[in-house]
């Protein structure tokens, strides 16, 4: 009895996509209108697990209208391209596992189709990571692809710009033709440029993994202790000891937000102050830009959040048994 062999990427693609699971970086991918295959690829290769948070492929109008939370002046373009990473970047900082790099990917393109197009065969490509936003823009030449052709070569620049994004070495390898048409770009941003479109509201959170010890917590569990910490004492650090014994697994943190409820914001400078008492003491702390503790659970779902008595006096009303709402908001 014979067995049919199954299609697997050839050995140039399998040994990126190896090597892209054996680096520790964890994406979210964002696709529209091709570069399927580069998806089947990942997924192929056995330790997708440690690279592939996410993949959503956005195909009706509606869908991508939803995932860009707008509706988008153009489908495919650059900017529509950068807005996709830097949504998946987003995601995927929510759902990582504490202080493991993170990739957002963002894919759109007008691919050949059933019907012959008016305007050209192109796609625009863009990765983004916490100090690099890459973007590449392809005008394919018309009519010398099929769509499965024009899709396999869009796949294999996806699957290399997401090697780069990994830091992890690809072998140059062109499916461009001289009448094609490529150009790509790369912004590098630095800590203190990360940090203020964190205040801005650009990204959500951006974590420093100081602490040494090593957890065997899952990805969503974190233990959260939030606090101005200005400055951070023993206190603190015994409060979130006691809290991550109690609560057994997971992987503690400190967290500040950078954006205050009834003050201006932390500056850059006050911002990197405070992370330095963390690097000092050897323990992780997060930055993000949410000072409500509802807003707080929405950014880290799944976690467990350690208040000390000075929030409990804040959140509880002085109606006995009350709530008060607008602090917890």
């Amino acid at each position: 009895m014979s067995v049919e062999k199954t299609t697997m990427p050839d050995a140039w693609i399998r040994g990126i996509v190896e090597a892209i699971h054996s680096a520790p970086n964890q994406a979210v991918l964002y696709l529209a209108g091709g570069a399927s295959q580069a998806l089947g690829w990942l997924m192929s290769v056995p330790g997708a697990s440690n690279t592939v948070l996410e993949a959503v492929v956005p195909y009706s109008r509606m869908s991508f209208i939803q995932l860009l939370g707008k509706i988008p002046s153009q489908h495919c373009s650059q900017q529509t391209a950068e807005e996709m990473a830097l949504l998946a970047y987003n995601r995927a900082l929510k759902l990582s596992s504490p202080g493991y790099p993170v990739v957002g990917v963002g894919f759109t393109g007008s691919l050949a189709s059933s019907r012959p197009k008016f305007g050209d065969h192109r796609f625009y490509l863009s990765t983004r990571t916490s100090d690099r936003l890459s973007i590449s823009t392809v005008t394919l030449s018309k009519g010398l692809r099929t769509r499965e052709q024009e899709d396999t070569v869009s796949s294999h620049l996806l699957l290399k710009a997401i090697a780069n994004a990994c830091k992890v070495q690809a072998a140059s390898v062109s499916h461009l033709t001289e009448s094609d048409m490529s150009d790509e770009h790369e912004t590098h941003f630095s800590e203190d440029q990360e940090l203020e479109q964190l205040i801005d509201g650009k990204i959500c959170f951006k974590v420093y993994p100081f602490s040494s010890e090593t957890y065997t917590s899952t990805a969503e569990r974190k233990i959260i202790l939030s606090g101005s910490f200005n400055p951070l004492h023993d206190g603190h650090v015994k409060l979130l000891e006691v809290a991550t014994s109690f609560c057994g697994n997971g992987y503690p943190c400190f967290e500040i937000s950078a954006v205050n409820a009834d003050k201006p914001p932390l500056s850059v400078s006050q911002i990197k102050d405070r992370i330095k008492q963390f690097e000092k003491a050897g323990k992780t702390v997060i930055i993000s830009n949410q000072p409500y503790f509802y807003k707080k659970a929405e950014l880290f779902p799944g976690s467990a959040f350690v208040i000390g008595a000075d929030t409990v006096g804040r959140l509880i009303n002085c109606v006995p048994g009350g709530w008060n709402y607008y602090a917890c908001r």
